[in-house]
């Protein structure tokens, strides 16, 4: 009887140890996490606020503490500069102890920071940026791109159009990197179908007046005009395009295209259109729950990126508790070790490179007589497995 009294004791107090020295390895004796967005500007639809909103969800979902210690929250306005992130960044880190980013929409703003976190071995979770530098040519074991990239946009949306025969492209392309990757990626795979781009030009980003752009695609002499920009500069370039008759003499392609901006359209402009998302709140029981209660407090339908931040969220904080500690390294181990599942990640995984690699979704636009209400947005054509969608891993930026 004293032995086994011994052993409980003992095994009491390696408990009590063990979770004493897991409490006392949380930075700050909390979890902190910033969520960095464009919140006024012109991608303040798909990310901004929307992207605290779905953070919140997360933490108050997993239970407002882990590791018996807070969970705390900050947030920015990056204002789409790299030099405004970047100074916000190191500021949370340097001063305020803050251990993880997410958000992160405007693909330069990301390069930015995710300078500022790999040389503070912090963890950045991508839920909004396109360009696919993030697990290729500035790749970093801290890195985790969740929602979707240019690569998986192009595969998606483009090949299949040249496919059905439409071999001339010409792109309005937002002039800056995540523009410049998607019309870069899309050109290969116009090449590799078969096609050509016979023309391009590049807008700066929160460009209102594209009348010169759209008179430039119509002497192109293209069957498919791409849109490789997105938010606003999406919006306001279909409608000069529907203004100017260009949607009567040739396909345009919205390479990325969110619901909030779908939504924003007329769908005798939009509907019909195909594009590629990450996400669509109606997709399944388990999207429509969680959506529900996103727009139940922020009072719009989710874009893919606020699915993305939550669930970005969700497995970082699983993986603090199972790692007992939110120190970066031991973290992303777990991370990378543990697949992603819920309403959002799909057949999913996070690889070696950072890239979360799931499934995609093929969809139309609906037109006004096929909505059943003022949310029915896009319509599923097709699921685009993961391993089809995005690219395969570069040697070079396998961080096991």
């Amino acid at each position: 009887m004293k032995l086994m009294t011994k052993t409980l004791l003992s095994a009491a107090m390696a408990v009590a140890l063990t979770s004493t020295a897991a409490h006392a390895s949380l930075s700050d004796d909390k979890v902190k996490i910033g969520v960095l967005a464009d919140m006024g500007g012109v991608y303040a639809d798909i990310c901004g606020k929307g992207c605290v909103t779905a953070v919140e969800m997360a933490v108050e979902d997993f239970g407002g503490t882990v590791l018996g210690k807070p969970i705390e929250i900050v947030s920015a306005d990056d204002q789409n500069k790299p030099d405004v992130g970047s100074a916000i960044v190191r500021k949370w880190i340097e001063n305020e102890q803050v251990d993880v980013i997410t958000g992160l929409v405007a693909s330069s703003v990301t390069g930015a920071v995710t300078q500022v976190t790999t040389d503070a071995k912090k963890i950045a979770l991508i839920a909004a940026s396109a360009s696919n530098a993030f697990t290729t040519k500035q790749c970093s074991p801290y890195n985790a791109h969740w929602t979707y990239n240019v690569v998986a946009l192009a595969n998606g949306t483009v090949k299949p159009i040249v496919q059905s025969g439409k071999k001339k492209w010409f792109f309005i392309t937002a002039d800056y990197a995540f523009g410049h990757a998607l019309e870069g990626i899309a050109t290969k795979v116009i090449e590799s179908e078969g096609g050509e781009v016979v023309g391009a030009v590049r807008a700066p980003l929160g460009t209102t007046d594209f009348s010169s752009y759209i008179l430039q695609a119509q002497a192109s002499g293209a069957e498919v005009v791409g849109l490789a920009n997105a938010g606003a500069d999406f919006v306001n370039s279909l409608k000069t395009a529907a203004e100017f008759g260009l949607t009567e003499m040739m396909d345009v392609a919205g390479l990325l295209v969110f619901t909030p901006n779908a939504q924003a359209l007329d769908p005798a402009i939009a509907g019909g259109m195909l594009t590629t998302t990450g996400f669509y709140w109606d997709r399944d029981e388990e999207s429509r729950e969680w959506s529900a209660r996103f727009k139940a407090r922020h009072g719009a339908i989710p874009a893919m990126p606020h699915a993305g931040a939550y669930s970005a969220t969700m497995h970082y904080l699983n993986a603090v508790k199972a790692a007992g500690t939110d120190e970066s390294d031991a973290v992303m181990k777990i991370m990378k070790s543990t697949k992603p599942d819920d309403f959002f990640a799909k057949n999913a995984t996070l690889r070696a490179d950072g890239r979360m690699v799931h499934d995609m979704y093929l969809v139309k636009i609906t037109k006004a007589s096929e909505r059943k209400s003022a949310d029915d947005i896009f319509a599923i054509q097709s699921v685009i497995p993961g391993d089809q969608a995005f690219a395969p891993m570069l040697p070079e930026c396998d961080f096991k």
